[in-house]
């Protein structure tokens, strides 16, 4: 769905240097997947009124681009995809050799092997879209500034800057860095203090700690200036060059206009998140800051769109209001049932553990804790951002998908081996034993060793012929609990099931069905019917009735329009009865059940409903 506007949009950054179209997402993936297309001798259409009139004609443009100006939007298509493909690889090499340092070599696999054929991955991990990217970002981000903090020198301090910035052009809740940082700071802070203040004279105190609080804090500010002066300005700045100074005032106070209640009165003073509105379109104004005003705007409309929501099918309701349940609920349907297995096997414990510990008479708080946060301080921050992201994620209201969770899959899968691999190779007997007991529980320990071996080995195989089960249908993966890769649209869609994936398979259904001379299609994606399936498609939407009265007897729909024309709407959700498919489920009622719609004839691939009317 998102490359429609994400492919333009970085062609244009990097053929025009103009950053016009798509500056709700950062511009890294997006211009870098668009270089391979420079040598494609590709036509962009900057004559059109959608590039030179319209306000962010992002839409229009991909569709005149990619499949109205004869370009081979296959072939441009397949180009651009390499760059994430290569970012995916990449990203799978950086969490072995981080693994590596907190694992051995060779539990260091089990975190790798599980992102790595992860069908979330594997379905997002070649598109041209900000999920993957914000991943790498993220976890590059955070390795360097943990490196920084354990063993602190200006070069380490550069690479967290560099890594910062970088993490921020990839996508915008990578902003959470910086209130993410700054809490790994305070605590690595804390933790120094309360273990040299016993060894500090009282009257030192002062000049000791208050310095070194003064040095974290300057080292902090000098990272985020780093990473925005030196990353972030001067890409925006390349990518700003040839956008007119006033399209973009203009561009930016159109989009503008509705945020926190509209524009300011001449007479009156902003007030709220109203002055950030303001502040942006003046920074339009000023050369300098031209840049970061297109980088700021991105912020804003990401805010914008967040207040609004996002209109999807869930659990039996079409709704734009977004739900607390969504993101546990999509992470424990999409989550292979193995990997789900060894995930809260960890967490259960971990937590046993942690009790274990209270309860005994020789626990400490402040010495247990102070022991584990410089013993395993990386593990610590990893846990705090999965907590900090799934907070923020269960408290929005914009409900993208199981996508949005990627960023959090390297720690999840990360801590998640680090406990399972004290667990399997934890040895417990009595070593004061002598003799045929010694022997007896020695030989009892190596058995449970060997059954926990055993017991990984099934849920990693298990895990591989999930995936391979799965393909190539990556993107419509659920487990056994969701309905799997053929039923998961009961439960929840959009680009948990349906982003538009199937379009090439839609064609290949045609081409094979010699019989239809004609088929309707109501399509959800990026994608163009008409540019793939020429003179047999027919646009259709709900209100043009049955498409068998004008003599079309084939009808292709997909579910994640049928979802949202056909299930119940929440409360105060509106839609138009003309919209809603009512001939079609007079013809083919659903059966009874939760999200079931008018059952097909025939599926293209996973996502595409096709009825022989």
């Amino acid at each position: 769905m998102d490359e429609l506007a994400h492919i333009p949009a970085g062609y244009g950054y990097v053929h025009n240097f103009d950053f016009r179209l798509n500056p709700e997402h950062p511009p890294l993936v997006k211009a870098f997947s668009a270089l391979p297309l420079l040598f494609l001798n590709l036509n962009f259409p900057t004559q059109s009124s959608y590039w030179t009139e319209d306000i962010n004609g992002q839409w229009a443009i991909g569709t005149q681009f990619l499949y109205n100006s004869g370009n081979d939007a296959t072939l441009a298509i397949t180009w651009a995809r390499m760059v994430p493909i290569l970012l995916s690889i990449l990203l799978i090499i950086l969490i072995y050799l981080w693994s590596r340092q907190l694992l051995g070599n060779l539990w260091a696999l089990l975190p790798t092997f599980i992102f790595a054929l992860s069908p979330t991955v594997l379905a997002h991990g070649h598109y041209v879209a900000t999920d993957i990217g914000a991943t790498f970002g993220i976890v590059i981000a955070t390795y360097y500034f943990l490196e920084f903090l354990r063993r602190p020198s200006r070069r380490r301090l550069i690479y967290a800057g560099l890594a910062f910035g970088v993490a921020q052009l990839t996508k915008f809740s990578t902003v959470l860095l910086i209130p993410y940082f700054a809490i790994l700071l305070l605590v690595f802070y804390l933790v120094g203090v309360i273990r040299d203040w016993p060894q500090t004279e009282i009257g030192t105190r002062s000049k000791r700690f208050a310095p070194r609080g003064l040095r974290y804090l300057k080292s902090l500010i000098v990272i985020f200036a780093l990473g925005y002066i030196l990353v972030v300005y001067p890409v925006y700045f390349l990518f700003t060059v040839n956008y007119p100074a006033q399209k973009q005032t203009a561009d930016t106070t159109f989009i503008l206009n509705s945020f926190a209640g509209g524009p300011t009165p001449e007479s009156k003073l902003c007030s709220g998140a109203r002055c950030l509105a303001d502040l942006n379109i003046w920074m339009t104004k000023n050369a300098v800051t031209r840049p970061f005003a297109q980088y700021m705007l991105g912020i804003l409309m990401v805010l914008q769109r967040s207040a609004g929501g996002n209109t999807s099918y869930f659990l039996g309701q079409v709704s734009a209001a977004g739900s607390r349940l969504y993101f546990p609920f999509v992470y424990l349907v999409k989550e292979p049932l193995p990997i789900l297995i060894m995930v809260l096997s960890a967490f259960i414990c971990a937590f046993l553990g942690v009790v274990r510990k209270i309860k005994s008479k020789l626990f400490k708080v402040k010495n247990s804790l102070l022991d584990y946060l410089e013993l395993h301080f990386t593990e610590f921050s990893m846990a705090v951002f999965v907590l900090m992201y799934w907070a923020w994620s269960i408290e929005s209201s914009l409900n993208i998908g199981f996508r949005h969770l990627l960023p959090t899959l390297p720690f999840i899968y990360i801590l998640t081996a680090s406990v399972w691999k004290k667990w399997v190779v934890k040895l417990e007997f009595n070593a004061t034993a002598s003799g045929l007991k010694l022997f007896w529980l020695w030989f009892k320990a190596m058995l449970s060793a060997s059954l926990k071996y055993l017991f990984t080995l099934v849920l990693i195989i298990w895990f591989f012929l999930e995936t391979l089960f799965a393909a190539p249908y990556f993107l419509s993966y659920f487990n056994e609990l969701g309905g799997g890769v053929w039923g998961g649209y009961r439960y929840v869609t959009d680009s948990n099931y349906d982003w538009g994936q199937d379009l090439l398979r839609l064609r290949q259904f045609v081409d094979t069905h010699t019989e239809i001379d004609k088929i309707a299609v109501d399509y959800f994606g990026g994608g163009n019917p008409k540019y793939y399936l020429g003179d047999k498609e027919e646009d259709w939407w709900s209100s043009r009735g049955n498409p068998a009265e004008q003599g079309i007897h084939w009808l292709a729909i997909s579910v994640n329009t049928l979802q949202g024309a056909t299930e119940p709407l929440a409360p105060g959700q509106g839609r138009k009865p003309e919209d809603e498919y009512r001939w079609l489920t007079e013809l083919r009622p659903p059966t009874p059940g939760l999200g079931n719609v008018p059952a097909a004839d025939y599926r293209a691939g996973t996502s595409i409903f096709i009825y022989k009317l």
